[in-house]
């Protein structure tokens, strides 16, 4: 008998994405002994009832899985919230925990990656958080699996040993940052994540997920990748709560198992340089710009 990760799935008021998050869930080879927790956050506002009541039915009528528990908030706890405390819930319950949003479409092969990584670095205080997302970076010849210093969002794992060590509080966590450090925290400049974490402290953002990284960071901890992305984001439509229109972070979602894992804990530096350089080049020439301005402009007004 497998000692398996539950997974939790929070939703809001998007059908067709969780409809969709769902069917690419159910063909995981281990989503037929995996304990499925789905947590549907309140309405908004009256406007939001009726898509939230959509999601909720789909919810309950989920198969495939060992098991389907519904949890549905009353109130509208937000994103952050809603995942702050349901994953809290769930890893003081289980010990770990696999983490998707409902605008993540996955491999039949990552939950079985979750699961693997998750037995195979239990004991390991380094890592602390199981990322399933990776960038387009197949042209870079690099291993299966690497270490890194951030931590994706986009359909994760991780434990209650690195989950207690969450800190919520932004000023704590502002506190122990100084230029060097912030420098290696947003890759060298090349990724907003300082600027995030200036705008939640000025309210400009919700966001768990960067609190999350900065603890991860500040505590020299690592997470683990895929090279080829086990997850695609079908939330850049601009339906989602955080999400803008773009394409940038499309990919491919790869078709084969992970079998290999990095046996030396400490960060790749061959990835480190590739993420790097990716997200140095991710937007483009100005024409690719251009380009991808007038599509979003099309798109906005398609979305509205």
């Amino acid at each position: 008998m497998q000692n398996l990760a539950p997974v939790a799935l929070f939703v809001y008021n998007r059908p067709e994405h969780t409809r969709r998050t769902l069917n690419y869930l159910q063909k995981n080879l281990l989503a037929e002994e995996s304990r499925l927790f789905i947590f549907s956050d309140g309405p908004k506002t009256d406007a939001d009832q009726a898509k939230v009541e959509q999601v909720r039915q789909l919810a309950k009528e989920a198969t495939g899985f060992k098991s389907v528990k519904l949890i549905t908030r009353k109130e509208n706890l937000g994103l952050a919230n809603s995942i702050i405390s349901g994953v809290t819930q769930l890893v003081n319950e289980y010990g770990k925990i696999i983490v998707f949003e409902d605008d993540l479409l996955s491999s039949p092969y990552t939950l079985q990656y979750f699961n693997e990584a998750l037995n195979r670095y239990a004991n390991e205080e380094k890592v602390m958080h199981i990322g399933a997302y990776m960038y387009d970076l197949a042209d870079k010849k690099l291993p299966q699996t690497f270490f890194y210093r951030a931590a994706s969002s986009w359909g994760w794992a991780t434990w209650a040993r690195a989950w207690k060590d969450f800190e919520l509080d932004i000023d704590k966590l502002i506190a122990q940052f100084d230029k060097q450090k912030v420098h290696q925290f947003s890759i060298e400049g090349n990724m907003n994540f300082w600027k995030q974490v200036q705008h939640f402290k000025a309210g400009k953002n919700n966001s768990w997920a960067i609190r999350w990284y900065a603890t991860i960071f500040l505590k020299n901890g690592l997470t683990l990748n895929p090279s080829r992305s086990l997850i695609n984001n079908i939330g850049h439509d601009g339906s989602g709560v955080h999400s803008n229109i773009e394409d940038i972070y499309h990919v491919q979602i790869t078709r084969n198992p992970v079998k290999e894992f990095p046996h030396e804990i400490k960060e790749n530096q061959q990835a480190y340089h590739a993420i790097k350089h990716f997200l140095k080049n991710r937007k483009g020439n100005i024409l690719k710009r251009g380009l991808r301005f007038i599509k979003q402009l099309k798109a906005k007004y398609l979305v509205k």
